[in-house]
């Protein structure tokens, strides 16, 4: 049975979104629609939510929420900008939520080819109109290429391990479903102390490759700042430490600023009024994390890190 959906981090993210009710906002991972029902909830009848997703199914599940306040769009979130301008939102942003990496939905149904817990094709795509599958991947790519996704975007011990044996098998017999895939790492991944599926690395890894997830982030903050009005916020929920690490340092350098160059002839206070001149976001709090009563209903929740930040 499919589990349950549940937004992450709903009330932290409401929080940090410090919502106003005629504000305009941006839901940028529609998913089934969790977050952006409790951001209309608080939006009076003069504020507005758009919504992106570029999964067809998330659009589909989307339109039965009918609301004159709400707009939803087939858009990565990679687009932010150019949707902004076409939109006419630049600078009047009031908050934008990304919630990042795949959603229970996409979990459940073997057909996506997320889980190794079911049997289905080898596909992992989000957009399932358009790029390559996470079969065309593992069929095709050179041992090296493999070893440097499982090894970079899983953080597998054993990557160089698992590549070698499928540039082997798939001479054989090429690979065309999930749990054929996952046998084979079950066999060559060694048993550890992790209660994990030895999979679940290699599986996350290719997901983030297929999808280019690291890409489309690093891409859609460096868009955020100039379509926020002075004082929006920007939340940010990761599940993965890469994803979290580009987050972290993207914010930590839009709040630092500009630096001077050494050896200018400027004073101390100088060199701070050209940093903080030229610093476009404010950090709102640290890292947070799910608490007890939300991990106790949904277990995804557990890796999942928010972050926030507000324009100057």
């Amino acid at each position: 049975m499919a589990q349950l959906h549940f937004p992450v981090m709903l009330q932290e993210a409401l929080d940090g979104l410090n919502i106003k009710p005629d504000g305009i906002y941006l839901d940028g991972t529609f998913g089934r629609g969790g977050h952006s029902r409790a951001i209309l909830e608080k939006l009076g009848e003069q504020g507005h939510l758009y919504a992106l997703d570029r999964d067809a199914q998330a659009i589909e599940a989307g339109r039965e929420l009918e609301d004159t306040r709400f707009s939803l769009f087939q858009l990565t979130f990679s687009r932010l900008g150019e949707f902004c301008e076409q939109q006419d939102l630049v600078g009047r942003l009031d908050g934008i939520l990304l919630d990042i990496g795949v959603s229970s939905p996409q979990l459940d149904d073997p057909e996506r080819g997320f889980s190794f817990d079911k049997d289905g094709p080898l596909d992992m795509r989000m957009d399932r109109s358009s790029g390559r599958t996470a079969a065309d991947l593992v069929n095709t790519l050179p041992k090296s290429e493999l070893a440097r996704i499982f090894k970079e975007y899983g953080e597998e011990r054993f990557a160089s391990k698992v590549a070698a044996a499928i540039v082997h098998d798939r001479e054989q017999t090429p690979f065309s479903s999930t749990l054929q895939l996952a046998g084979l790492m079950e066999r060559v991944i060694p048993t550890s102390r992790e209660h994990k599926h030895k999979a679940t690395r290699c599986f996350q890894a290719l997901r983030i490759a297929v999808n280019g997830e690291l890409d489309e982030l690093q891409s859609v903050l460096k868009q955020s700042v100039s379509v926020l009005r002075s004082g929006g916020r920007i939340c940010v929920i990761t599940f993965h430490s890469l994803e979290d690490r580009i987050v972290k340092n993207y914010f930590k350098q839009a709040s630092m600023g500009q630096s001077t160059p050494a050896g200018l002839p400027l004073t101390y206070a100088q060199t701070e009024r050209i940093r903080l001149s030229t610093a476009t976001l404010r950090l709102i709090g640290g890292p947070l994390k799910a608490q007890p009563a939300e991990l106790s209903q949904n277990v995804r929740s557990r890796s999942a890190t928010l972050r926030v930040a507000e324009r100057l």
